[in-house]
C-alpha cells in the first residue's frame, strides 16, 4: 500500500501525464496569454488585501515601524520559492502549480495533500479578500450618502478571544454579489477575464503609485522612531513581533505563483512562466515597501489598526483629502482582481485533480464553446460566495498562510528530487545553486510556520483529517495513475 501511496508521475510528455493540455473530451484550453498578461496575473493576485488592510493592522498590532523589516523577511522567503516555481513552470507546464509538481516528485499522497492545501490558497483567502472589499464599498457609499444597513454587509460570526461568537448581522451581501459577478465572468472565458484583470492591475498599481508619490511629501520620520518598538510581548512588538508580523504579512504575498496555474493557457509556457512570476514578485515587493513607509510615516503606528488603514492615514492630513476618493477605489479594484485571480486559478487545480482520477469526472470538463473548465468555476465561485457571506476576514487567515507555506515546502523539496531523479529532462530555466537555494526556501517556510499560534496548528490538522477522508474514500480508489501500473 506504501507504494502506491507514493506513486508518481513519470510520463512528461503526453496528453494523460504532466504536460498533458486537452480535458478528458479531448477539448483543449485557450492559449491566450504572453508574459505580460502571465504577469498582471500574479500581480492582480498579490496586490490587495495585503497593501490595504493587513499593512496597517500588523504595524499596529506587531512589528511597528519595523513593518519593513517583516515584508523583506516574508519577500526573501518568497523569492526563494519562486525560482523552485519558475524551474518546475518550465519543466513541467501544466495547470495545477504545487499540486502537478508535488505528484512528480513527491507522490500521490502528497500531491493530494498539497492540491488539498491550495484550496485554503485560493479558494478560502478569496473569500477573505471579498470580505476586505467589502469595507471600502460601504465607506465609498457613505462619501455618497448611501448606507446599507449593517446587518447586510457584515459577517454574522467572528472570531473572539479563540472563540466563534454570533455578531446579530445576517450576511455580507456585497461580498456575495462581488464573487457571484466574477464568477460569472470566468466561466465564460479567460481571455475576456484576463483582459478585465490587466486593466484592473494597471488601474490599481497606478493608484498605488500615485499614494506613494503624494504621500511621500507629508511622511514624518520622526514617526519611525523607534524603528522596532520595545517588545510589550512574545509576538507585540520586539523582533517576536516582526516575525509574528512576517507570518501576518506572508497571505499578502499569497498568489505570485497563480502564474504557473495557468500554464495551459500559457502561448509559450517555457518561457513565460518564468518571466510572469518573478516579475510579478518583484513588482508587488517594491510597492507593498513603499506603502509601508508612507502609512506608517503618516500616522503613528497604533493607530493604523483599522479595517482601512490607507483611508485612516490619508485622512490625519487635510492636504491629501483629495486622495482619499482615489485611495478608496483603488482599493476596490485591487481587492476585486485578487478575487477574480482566484477564481480562475482554483478551478484548473480542480480540473487537473479530476483528470487524475483524484476527484469525480464531472471535475475534468471544459465547456465544448467558452473552453474554460465551467463546473469547477460555478463549484469555486458558490463556495467563496458562501464563505464570505458567514466569515469575517481574520478567521481562516492564518490558515491559508500555513497551508500555503506547506505547499511551497513541497516545491523547493521537489526541485532537489527532480534534480537527482531526472537529471535528463530539459530545463529552459534553472535553480541557481540549487542545493543552498533549495534549502533557504524550505527553512524560511519552516521559520515562519514555526511562528503560528497553537490553535493555528490545531485548524490545520483538522482540516488535513478531512482531506484524507475525501482521498481514501474516493481519489485513492479511482487514481488514474494506480490504474495504468
Amino acid at each position: 500500500m506504501l507504494g502506491r501511496l507514493l506513486a508518481r508521475k513519470t510520463d512528461f510528455t503526453g496528453v494523460d501525464g504532466i504536460t498533458g493540455a486537452e480535458s478528458a473530451t479531448g477539448i483543449e484550453l485557450r492559449r491566450t496569454l504572453g508574459p505580460w498578461g502571465l504577469t498582471a496575473l500574479g500581480i492582480g493576485a498579490v496586490i490587495g488585501g495585503g497593501i490595504f488592510v493587513i499593512t496597517g493592522q500588523a504595524a499596529a498590532e506587531h512589528a511597528g515601524p519595523a513593518i519593513l523589516l517583516s515584508f523583506i523577511i516574508a519577500a526573501v522567503c518568497c523569492s526563494f520559492t519562486a525560482l523552485c516555481y519558475a524551474e518546475f513552470a518550465t519543466l513541467i507546464p501544466m495547470s495545477g502549480s504545487s499540486y502537478s509538481y508535488a505528484y512528480a516528485t513527491l507522490g500521490e499522497l502528497a500531491a493530494w495533500f498539497i492540491g488539498w492545501n491550495m484550496v485554503l490558497e485560493y479558494g478560502v483567502s478569496a473569500s477573505a479578500v471579498a470580505v476586505s472589499w467589502t469595507g471600502y464599498f460601504t465607506s465609498l457609499l457613505d462619501h455618497v450618502g448611501v448606507h446599507l444597513p449593517p446587518q447586510l454587509t457584515n459577517a454574522p460570526l467572528a472570531f473572539t478571544n479563540d472563540h466563534i461568537v454570533a455578531t446579530g448581522a445576517l450576511i455580507n451581501l456585497p461580498a456575495v454579489i462581488l464573487v457571484l459577478g466574477l464568477t460569472w465572468l470566468c466561466y465564460v472565458g479567460i481571455r475576456e477575464s484576463s483582459g478585465v484583470n490587466t486593466a484592473m492591475v494597471a488601474l490599481k498599481v497606478a493608484l498605488i503609485i500615485i499614494v506613494i508619490v503624494a504621500g511621500w511629501h507629508y511622511v514624518d520620520p520622526q514617526l519611525w522612531h523607534p524603528f522596532i518598538p520595545e517588545a510589550q510581548s512574545a509576538e507585540k512588538y520586539g523582533w517576536g513581533g516582526i516575525m509574528r508580523a512576517a507570518t501576518l504579512v506572508f497571505f499578502a504575498y499569497i498568489g505570485f505563483e497563480a502564474t504557473s496555474t495557468a500554464a495551459q493557457e500559457a502561448k509559450n509556457p517555457q518561457r513565460d512562466l518564468p518571466i510572469g512570476t518573478l516579475a510579478s514578485l518583484a513588482i508587488c515587493t517594491i510597492l507593498y515597501i513603499g506603502m509601508a513607509l508612507v502609512l506608517t510615516g503618516l500616522l503613528p503606528y497604533d493607530q493604523l489598526g483599522t479595517s482601512e488603514p490607507v483611508v485612516t492615514a490619508v485622512k490625519a492630513h487635510p492636504q491629501l483629502d483629495w486622495l482619499r476618493w482615489l485611495v478608496e477605489v483603488g482599493a476596490m479594484v485591487g481587492l476585486a482582481s485578487v478575487v477574480l485571480v482566484m477564481i480562475i486559478a482554483q478551478p484548473r487545480i480542480f480540473m487537473i485533480m479530476g483528470r487524475d482520477g483524484m476527484l469525480p469526472p464531472v471535475f475534468a470538463k471544459i465547456h465544448p464553446k467558452y473552453r474554460t473548465p465551467h463546473i469547477n468555476t460555478l463549484i469555486t465561485g458558490c463556495g467563496i460566495a458562501a464563505l464570505a457571506a458567514v466569515f469575517p476576514l481574520d478567521v481562516l487567515g492564518d490558515l491559508v498562510s500555513m497551508g500555503t507555506l506547506i505547499a511551497f515546502v513541497a516545491v523547493c523539496l521537489g526541485v532537489l528530487i527532480l534534480r537527482k531523479t531526472r537529471p535528463e529532462l530539459p530545463r529552459t530555466f534553472r535553480v541557481p545553486v540549487a542545493p543552498v537555494t533549495c534549502t533557504l526556501g524550505v527553512l524560511s517556510c519552516l521559520m515562519l510556520l514555526y511562528w503560528e499560534n497553537w490553535y493555528n496548528w490545531t485548524l490545520m490538522g483538522l482540516w488535513t483529517v478531512l482531506g484524507f477522508v475525501i482521498y481514501f474514500g474516493y481519489g485513492y480508489r479511482h487514481s488514474k495513475l494506480r490504474k495504468t501500473n
